[in-house]
């Protein structure tokens, strides 16, 4: 089944991507706004969501693409659609010449606005646990 693409941008107040750049890259990072619990091994990022001892949804994410300061790319290890992969960039809006954070992501037609609304959540609690 194809999946539909979702692109965002989100404005962050961080002046310089380097900071921002271990929040979205690192396994801690990640555990910050992401999911409850990443662990990053062999290049493959395991995210939990909700208590890894008791009550808990995991999903694993294959690294495509990770360069420094610029982008993550990452493809989930049971994605049906070979085009299908999610991806978060730092980059300066074309308008403000602020520093934004881009979401590349893909969804089921049907599922997109869910989506949408998942990724604002995401980014509520990205800019609370860092102040971005």
């Amino acid at each position: 089944m194809r999946k539909q693409q979702l692109s965002l941008e989100y404005p962050l107040s961080a002046r310089k991507p380097d900071l921002l750049w271990q929040l979205l890259s690192t396994d801690h990072g990640l555990e910050r706004w992401l999911a409850d619990h990443v662990i990053e091994e062999d290049g493959v990022m395991k995210l939990t969501w909700g208590d890894i001892y008791g009550e808990h949804h995991t999903l694993n994410a294959n690294i495509l693409e990770r360069q420094k300061n610029s982008h993550i790319r990452l493809q989930w290890v049971d994605e049906e659609d070979p085009d299908a992969y999610w991806e978060m960039r730092i980059g300066q809006s074309e308008l403000t010449e602020e520093l934004c954070l881009f979401v590349v992501d893909y969804a089921p037609a049907e599922d997109i606005d869910d989506l949408h609304e998942l990724w604002d959540d995401n980014l509520d609690r990205l800019h609370q646990s860092s102040g971005f």
